[in-house]
């Protein structure tokens, strides 16, 4: 089993999810295809987890171990604020 962990990917979640009108929903996303391919090049590797998508997220899942969780909670939820897209 490999854990997959993506950024903000372009699928369809951000419309199903309401989030189109949030920061999250506005920026950019990693492409779905690209997310798919390393997810299964680890698991074919035999990797226990993969951080896939574009170099800004590996630095941001890298630099977020060093973050207390309360922070991460309190920016993520800036990041999923209705009406935020804006801001």
């Amino acid at each position: 089993m490999t854990a997959l962990l993506p950024g903000p990917t372009d699928t369809e979640f951000f419309d199903r999810a309401g989030l189109q009108d949030t920061k999250l929903g506005q920026m950019d996303k990693d492409d779905a295809a690209e997310v798919a391919r390393e997810g299964f090049e680890a698991l074919m590797a035999g990797k226990d987890h993969v951080v896939a998508g574009s170099f800004k997220n590996k630095v941001q899942v890298a630099g977020s171990r060093a973050v207390p969780d309360t922070v991460k909670a309190k920016a993520h939820g800036k990041l999923t604020k209705p009406g935020s897209a804006d801001d």
